[in-house]
């Protein structure tokens, strides 16, 4: 699986293409092939971003669902339902659909930002908040990250 780390910032044209960072697109190694998939984000004004083996690991872990519950059915809807596949073209660019760009106030610019197993497509300076946002709860809270295996 693709490993997401760090932050771009890349124009957007106007009929909304942009260029996948290039780390973005090596970490994807085989994987690019499959493009990336995006949905917007449940908890921000952003989109979210992952390769294909993530968003199949999405749906095996989906099946611990009912098939017909309402959960499952909210949570595929959610995710599946307003999920693109947007491959990159010869020059890295994919375009980004309109309803999306708007969902995350998206226009001149678009930033990418690396958070692991997935990514996250912001407006620059909405992202700007969230970044001191988060910052400010890590501090606050005194979080660290968890041991593997609980050790």
């Amino acid at each position: 699986m693709a490993l997401f780390l760090s932050r771009f910032t890349n124009k957007v044209d106007k009929k909304g293409r942009v260029s996948v960072p290039a780390p973005f697109r090596s970490a994807l190694g085989d994987q690019i092939d499959k493009g990336i998939v995006l949905f917007r984000s449940n908890q921000h004004n952003c989109l979210e971003g992952f390769d294909w083996a993530k968003m199949e690991e999405i749906s095996e872990r989906m099946d611990h669902y009912d098939l017909f519950s309402e959960q499952q059915d909210d949570l595929a809807t959610t995710i599946f339902g307003e999920s693109v596949q947007l491959f990159c073209d010869g020059e890295g660019r994919v375009v980004l659909p309109a309803d999306l760009m708007e969902v995350a106030n998206i226009t001149d610019y678009a930033t990418f930002v690396g958070l692991g197993r997935k990514f996250q497509i912001w407006n620059p300076e909405l992202f700007t908040r969230r970044k001191d946002q988060a910052r400010a709860a890590v501090q606050d809270q005194k979080l660290t990250i968890p041991k593997c295996g609980g050790q």
